[in-house]
């Protein structure tokens, strides 16, 4: 790894105030928020802290989850996947500010060292937030890295959908929301999903596709790829 790569990581200080300023707005939005939680069969009674668990949601939902974070894990010890990019380091600052750890890393960049982390934060007993169609999409395309996790370390892939009832949205690839002011979220709970660990390449599939559907119920902006 170069030493720009290493800088890149970290992160600059004008990177870790613009993810502090971004967590204060999120907060303040947040407070005007109405939150409704549908978890039909008790997934969030099950994933007590300490027991390890991967939540999944996509990427365009980043602003919402942060703000429910304690709705699932309380003060449990938690991590989240972010990009080794500058807009990961943005992002690693802003989680933080809602007691979330980072492990930096993403398929093209880092993969490895990435998965070893994350193994060994469920190892520890921690939970995991993914957002498995980050950081470059295709938007609602569930990559495989989530599913090669859950077969590697046997924690469960629990889905987490959001509904906003008004929000802006960005122009980026990912569509991404930002609820308005005073408006209703709706935060489902999906079905855990365990992947057996020794699979052939059809049933990997099986699964990725299983844990993708799960994820995209719901959705009515589903790009035809």
């Amino acid at each position: 790894m170069t030493m720009s790569d290493r800088s890149e990581i970290r992160g600059t200080w004008r990177q870790w105030l613009a993810g502090k300023t971004v967590a204060f707005l999120m907060r303040v939005v947040g407070l005007t928020l109405r939150y409704e939680l549908r978890d039909p069969t008790g997934q969030k009674a099950m994933a007590k802290p300490g027991v390890p668990v991967i939540w999944i949601f996509w990427h365009n939902c980043l602003f919402c989850a942060p703000l429910t974070k304690k709705r699932f894990s309380g003060t449990a010890p938690a991590s989240a996947l972010a990009s080794a990019s500058r807009d990961g380091a943005v992002i690693e600052s802003m989680i933080s500010s809602f007691g979330v750890k980072t492990v930096r890393g993403s398929s093209s960049r880092r993969g490895v060292a990435a998965m070893i982390a994350l193994k060994k934060a469920l190892k520890a007993g921690e939970q995991l937030f993914v957002t498995p169609d980050g950081p470059r999409g295709p938007r609602y395309q569930l990559q495989p890295g989530v599913v090669k996790l859950a077969q590697s370390s046997g924690a469960p892939v629990i889905p987490v959908r959001f509904q906003h009832s008004s929000s802006w949205r960005l122009k980026s690839w990912d569509r991404f929301h930002i609820p308005k002011p005073f408006s209703r979220v709706v935060v489902s709970v999906g079905d855990a999903i365990h992947v057996p660990s020794k699979i052939d390449e059809n049933d990997f599939e099986t699964y990725r596709k299983k844990v993708e559907d799960a994820l995209r119920e719901g959705l009515e902006d589903i790009p035809n790829n």
